[in-house]
């Protein structure tokens, strides 16, 4: 990874005033969604799941909730695609539920751009290679993001990531964040084909 005085002092400091100053803008938007979740059925305001981010240290990572709590007779969870809402959906298209990591970036645990936080279980499963993805600080959005998001392969994912690793640069952060905003407009690669959410990772083959 190139180090330079951006990624090493700007960066953070960008990160930090840009998601304070987009947390309080987006105040009066969440108390709208929050309602709108209770009246479309949705027990759970925010999900919280641990990641893990820079060098590896795990979080807890925060999203407003897709899904509800739905179970069968025996108390299990439905599968994803029946627990997701119609408004879950709208809220995915748009990325709105990403909003509450406005606050994982200004507690440091995220960047606006970087490679996604994924789940503690994937740590063991990770080539040498493809676990320096945590050698900066995971991203709201990030290269894979605007590169196919869910539509394409993990292996992939992490060919994109690890570029972005050796690459980061403030150009190339206002490049992904001009093409963030234009996928988002577009509603594109939000889920992997014929599936409500990205298929666990299960290792390289």
């Amino acid at each position: 990874m190139r180090s330079t005085f951006y990624t090493i002092f700007f960066k953070r400091f960008f990160d930090f005033l840009f998601a304070a100053i987009g947390l309080i803008l987006a105040l009066p938007i969440l108390c709208v969604l929050f309602i709108l979740l209770l009246i479309t059925g949705h027990q759970k305001l925010i999900f919280t799941q641990k990641r893990i981010g820079y060098n590896e240290k795990s979080f807890l990572l925060y999203k407003i909730c897709t899904m509800t709590e739905k179970r069968d007779k025996n108390g299990n969870l439905l599968p994803d695609s029946e627990r997701l809402t119609v408004f879950g959906k709208f809220l995915r298209r748009t990325s709105l539920d990403e909003l509450p990591q406005l606050i994982n970036v200004i507690l440091g645990q995220m960047s606006f751009i970087g490679p996604r936080p994924l789940l503690p279980e994937y740590l063991p499963r990770y080539s040498a290679i493809q676990r320096r993805r945590h050698d900066v600080r995971p991203g709201i959005s990030g290269w894979a993001q605007v590169n196919g998001r869910n539509a394409i392969s993990w292996e992939k994912k992490f060919e994109l990531d690890i570029y972005y690793v050796n690459h980061q640069s403030f150009i190339f952060d206002l490049k992904i964040i001009f093409l963030t905003v234009m996928k988002t407009l577009r509603s594109e690669g939000i889920n992997q084909q014929g599936n409500a959410t990205m298929e666990p990772f299960k290792g390289n083959q």
